[in-house]
């Protein structure tokens, strides 16, 4: 009971030496034209997902007021480009 509740408690640690122990295995999976295309995966997808993540991470008042300034940016560079016309 006591290994469960170790590996429990660090569970990342955990996953990380299974993923180790995977590519280790078997290394044709991450290759670049592999089936994860890597290429894609990594320039996109893990990017966003670090981006994705450190946004929730953000707390509700400073989250708040950057939606309000960039609103307010909008809307006025809205306003200001229709008046040209």
């Amino acid at each position: 009971m006591r290994l469960l509740e170790r590996m429990r408690k660090d569970w990342f640690m955990v996953g990380i030496v299974l993923a180790i122990a995977g590519a280790k295995l078997e290394p044709s999976i991450g290759v670049n034209g592999g089936p994860l295309k890597p290429e894609i995966t990594v320039s996109y997808i893990a990017v966003a997902t670090i981006f994705f993540n450190s946004g929730l991470s953000l707390k509700t008042e400073f989250a708040n007021s950057r939606l309000h300034a960039s609103a307010c940016v909008f809307c006025s560079d809205f306003n200001q480009g229709s008046w040209w016309k």
